[in-house]
């Protein structure tokens, strides 16, 4: 068995590539160097996108009949007061959006954490028991404290991206090659 396969094969779209790791690149060094000022704009870049997705979901209750209306109408009204809200106090969203989303991923790190226990004790050995200890402990420290790891958040993000980025660019020229 050959691992040619594993080998990237020549494209003509590996500037696509490049771009990504260049954009990934940026936005990890705006995260790293001024997480504050990067969140607020990424936060009202987010509220008009909620706006904007709110106005189309109400215009879906009249032209889109193929799904309910009532959940175009809720999805809409959501939206709208969701946009509303972040561009109407952008400092206030910029530390509530990532404070909800730390929730999120600690309510996820808990329930994951516990089925991945049980199915450890279901017969699936001592690999799923470790990783629902690792995520319920995950889930604990998430919601302990879900200011402090939000105010993480950015520089957590930013240093993923630069590792992405780079790791994009890298891929651009070997798939270019």
């Amino acid at each position: 068995m050959t691992d040619t396969a594993l080998l990237p094969q020549k494209s003509d779209i590996w500037w696509v590539f490049l771009l990504q790791g260049f954009a990934g690149i940026i936005l990890g060094l705006m995260l790293v160097t001024e997480p504050g000022a990067t969140v607020v704009v990424l936060t009202t870049v987010l509220g008009f996108y909620w706006l904007i997705m709110g106005v189309i979901a109400l215009v879906q209750v009249f032209v889109d009949r193929s799904t309910p209306w009532i959940w175009s109408l809720l999805i809409g009204i959501v939206g709208i007061l969701a946009g509303l809200f972040v561009l109407r106090h952008p400092l206030v969203a910029a530390l509530t959006v990532p404070t909800v989303l730390v929730i999120v991923l600690g309510i996820q790190g808990l329930v994951m954490g516990v089925l991945q226990i049980i199915g450890g004790f279901k017969g699936g050995g001592i690999g799923p028991f470790i990783l629902g200890a690792i995520n319920i402990l995950v889930g604990i420290l998430l919601l302990g404290s879900p200011v402090a790891a939000a105010l993480a958040v950015p520089l957590v993000f930013g240093v993923l991206l630069l590792i992405q980025g780079a790791g994009l660019i890298v891929l651009a020229f070997r798939v270019r090659t």
